[in-house]
């Protein structure tokens, strides 16, 4: 079996659909050998956030001297993205070692068992924690998958439990209420593991009932922690920090948007639940930790002239915080906003929030079967936005009409579903296109 089979055959699975719960993930894990029980976890669940705030715990515990695993999801350009160890991914080999060990056992699992055949989602997983488990990092920064109470990953027990925003997103699995999301994140709330959360309102007292169930306790932005954002500009932001036994002044990240604020404000509050775990984290490592945290595909800046901007904005809440820093980051003449988003999101919503920002719209089609037909959103937009707007089926055709239209002056916002991200980032960085002064 070579890379390309591995990724054939991991794929293929998505055909048995999307079917959650624990029972196949902890009896394929059993016949692995329980990888998962062998390591120590930090464990994020939440609507948005989820990805940065791994991105800045696991930056800030390497740059601590800690060997550390980080698996998040989806990948933005290669697999392999999706776990890694001290910020380098899984090697192609390594991952053909597992999976030829693990599709047995997988084959295994829907053959005995009642409860159907292992989700893709739970196979990597799977994959993942054999990978951590034999190279044995000193912690997994582990990011849940969809929801949290039946998320393959909900089979650890964490050291520190990790909320970040609440808001509606995948109603026809999670509910229709953000009380009944919230419900579906809490899953992951055990005995023995402190909370920290960043969560408001309906959804942080859902999360409070449940500490108070569970006898842990739990600590929230803004009451037990906070932060202050004190500077920003196109390089990066710097904030104070008043924490839980820390307060630091004038700390440094280089993701823009207002929100990545809270969301590393977060991920600090998590470490010094840590630090009582007995990880040691000096204050030169969280400062160099934090500065040097990365995060592709949010609000990132893929050239400077015109400005050309690439963010994963997939959900209402993420195009609010988008629009958000629109108006306090970036100056520009005109905004060219390439679009392109999932069906199953409120597309609707999503259009009133982005568009009056926009003097140019190209839309365009994720590359997943559950994309928004193009031809539909233009039809939605052009009763929302007087400039013009274009339809572009392919990702490359929608970037190169977006950067034909530029001028100097003007802002090349790239947004929507993270399969339209990968594959204009892709483009952009293989690509040199001139454009007019």
């Amino acid at each position: 079996m070579d890379y390309r089979e591995a990724l054939s055959w991991i794929h293929s699975i998505s055909r048995f659909g999307m079917n959650q719960g624990l029972q196949r993930i902890e009896l394929l894990l059993h016949y692995l050998g329980d990888p998962h029980k062998k390591l120590k976890y930090l464990h994020i669940g939440g609507t948005n956030g989820k990805g940065s705030t791994a991105a800045f715990a696991a930056s800030v515990l390497e740059a601590a001297g800690y060997g550390v695993g980080l698996y998040t999801s989806p990948y933005l350009e290669q697999f392999t993205n999706r776990m890694a160890i001290n910020g380098k991914d899984i090697s192609r080999e390594r991952l053909v070692e597992l999976v030829e060990r693990v599709k047995p056992l997988v084959e295994r699992v829907a053959a005995e068992s009642s409860y159907g055949h292992p989700t893709e989602f739970e196979v990597v997983t799977a994959l993942a924690f054999s990978y951590f488990a034999g190279e044995s990092p000193d912690i997994i920064v582990l990011e849940v998958g969809l929801g949290g109470r039946l998320d393959a990953t909900n089979v650890v027990q964490p050291l520190v439990t990790v909320l970040t925003t609440i808001s509606l997103e995948h109603t026809q699995v999670l509910g229709n209420t953000v009380e009944a999301i919230a419900r579906e994140k809490a899953g992951i709330i055990k005995e023995g593991s402190p909370v920290a959360t960043q969560a408001r309102g309906v959804a942080l007292e859902v999360f409070q009932n449940t500490c108070r169930e569970k006898n842990v306790p739990l600590f929230s932005l803004g009451e037990d922690f906070k932060a202050e954002r004190v500077a920003g500009d196109l390089n990066g932001q710097s904030f104070h920090y008043r924490g839980l036994r820390h307060d630091f002044f004038n700390l440094h990240i280089s993701l823009l948007g207002d929100y990545q604020v809270n969301n590393a404000a977060l991920a600090l509050a998590a470490l010094e639940l840590l630090e009582e775990k007995g990880f040691l984290l000096p204050e030169e490592a969280i400062r160099s930790g934090l500065h040097n945290a990365r995060w592709p595909g949010r609000l990132e800046i893929m050239r400077r002239s015109p400005l050309v901007v690439i963010d994963g904005a997939h959900n209402l809440e993420a195009f609010q915080n988008l629009r958000q820093t629109l108006n306090h980051t970036f100056s520009y003449r005109r905004l060219i906003l390439v679009l392109g988003i999932l069906g199953d999101k409120a597309v609707e919503e999503i259009l009133q929030e982005i568009l009056p920002a926009a003097d140019i719209l190209v839309v365009t089609k994720p590359n997943s079967p559950r994309a928004a037909d193009p031809r539909d959103l233009e039809k939605i937009a052009s009763k929302m936005i007087s400039g013009p707007v274009y339809v572009r089926e392919s990702i490359p055709d929608a970037v190169k009409l977006a950067l034909s239209l530029a001028r100097a002056p003007d802002l090349v916002l790239i947004a929507g579903s993270l399969y339209v991200i990968s594959d204009a980032r892709q483009f952009l960085k293989k690509n040199c296109i001139k454009v007019l002064p």
